[in-house]
């Protein structure tokens, strides 16, 4: 081996360790991005849904849902809320009543991180949705 070449081995290897890893440690922060936002969106879920099926009455019922999916999105060290939509079946006006459904829908967006808004007014995302049914119970009260 010649004298000028040594020590060029461990040059090419840095090189080709940041060109590699850097791209690797980018997709790992994404991923666990979007696992966090995703297990915050199913805890919001089954939480708004549990919190609406055990108010007291309707009225107070959507408030308690949207306080319980943002606690649950507070818990993952989110702090914008997610979009909650709650619907009941057989009927909408009766959540309630016994043998009814409250199915409660949780969409979000999780932002990649270290991307600026290249793209327009939003910076590019992965959207995330979940969704959960709470029945209320054949023998129990119905409530107003």
């Amino acid at each position: 081996m010649r004298r000028e070449e040594q020590g060029t081995a461990l040059v090419e290897m840095v090189w080709l360790a940041i060109l590699l890893l850097v791209p690797l440690l980018y997709v790992v922060l994404t991923a666990f991005e979007a696992q966090r936002e995703a297990y915050a969106a199913s805890a919001a879920a089954r939480s708004a849904g549990r919190a609406f099926v055990t108010a007291p009455d309707q009225g107070s019922a959507h408030a308690r849902a949207r306080a319980a999916a943002r606690l649950a999105y507070q818990d993952q060290g989110i702090e914008e809320p997610p979009a909650l939509r709650i619907t009941c079946d057989p009927s909408p006006r009766a959540c309630l009543t016994p043998g009814s459904v409250v199915r409660a829908e949780v969409q979000s967006r999780v932002t990649l991180p270290l991307l600026p808004a290249v793209f327009g007014s939003q910076s590019p995302g992965i959207e995330v949705d979940a969704a959960h049914e709470a029945p209320y119970g054949e023998f129990r009260e119905a409530r107003p």
